[in-house]
């Protein structure tokens, strides 16, 4: 691996974690199915079966590292690069470490998510939330979930929520409005700036894919990308004054139905505002 690729690398890496540090989102979909019915009473209730990815999580962190290690020193009277003295290597591991535990206390609630016994330990306490009916860890940041909630809208909702975890850009938010408005908008299942980590995974691309021609015997394994596919659908009784599907409602047993597919690179958060009954 040539060293400008493990300094595209390191800087893609960088950027993401700034990118996830300031906007404070950390996960993302990856293969699901979400169903939401909303009655013109107020009642609802919210399905989300499939994957979340968590970042915390990876040989992606450990790519970086590795790349910023292997980085020459300069000299500063000649500035030309140089190799790094012992010295100078355990002071740059140290900031990495130092960088790290202050991503995982900010991103993670103190929780090493890339430690798989953490990972059980946090999929099992999700479990105890309401809604949480299933929770599996299945490696590489990857939990398998299903999600499921009945309740009236008298309040917003905001999926998903974890206990003593600072949260990013919700998957999917319904917001009351003044004269009987409900705003519906699902931000997690679009790229750019609706959901920060599939805006700079789709920038990376690119990048680990020139990685990939160019591995060696010494270079760090590729990580897999998190992919986001699946679908969104919310069915209602009540009248829709705007949505942004590229059908139009459709109709079946339960009202109007809107429908959206989810793929990787979508750029456009599904959207609706519906009328409730006063």
């Amino acid at each position: 691996m040539t060293f400008l690729n493990r300094k595209l690398v390191a800087t893609s890496a960088m950027a993401l974690a700034a990118s996830m540090l300031l906007s404070g989102c950390f996960m993302s979909p990856g293969q699901f199915e979400a169903r939401m019915d909303v009655r013109k009473n107020g009642s609802f209730s919210f399905i989300y079966e499939g994957e979340i990815f968590m970042l915390a999580l990876s040989d992606l962190a450990e790519m970086a590292d590795q790349a910023e290690m292997d980085k020459p020193c300069m000299d500063l009277e000649t500035l030309q690069e140089r190799p790094c003295t012992t010295s100078e290597l355990e002071s740059r591991r140290a900031e990495q470490e130092r960088e790290r535990a202050m991503m995982q206390g900010i991103m993670g609630g103190g929780m090493d998510l890339s430690d798989p016994e953490a990972a059980q330990e946090f999929a099992t306490e999700l479990e105890r939330q309401a809604g949480w009916d299933r929770v599996e860890y299945i490696g590489n940041g990857t939990f398998d979930v299903t999600f499921s909630m009945r309740s009236t809208l008298s309040h917003d909702f905001t999926f998903p929520t974890f206990e003593d975890f600072p949260m990013g850009t919700a998957f999917v938010t319904a917001t009351l409005r003044d004269n009987d408005r409900l705003q519906l908008r699902a931000p997690g299942f679009a790229s750019q700036s609706g959901n920060p980590l599939q805006a700079m995974m789709g920038g990376m691309t690119g990048a680990f894919g020139q990685l990939a021609a160019d591995e060696s015997k010494d270079s760090q394994p590729v990580p897999d990308m998190p992919q986001m596919r699946g679908s969104f659908s919310i069915t209602t009784d009540a009248q829709i004054l705007t949505n942004n599907t590229d059908e139009g409602p459709g109709t079946g047993p339960g009202g109007q139905i809107l429908e959206w597919q989810i793929e990787p690179g979508n750029t456009v958060a599904p959207t609706a505002l519906l009328v409730l009954e006063p």
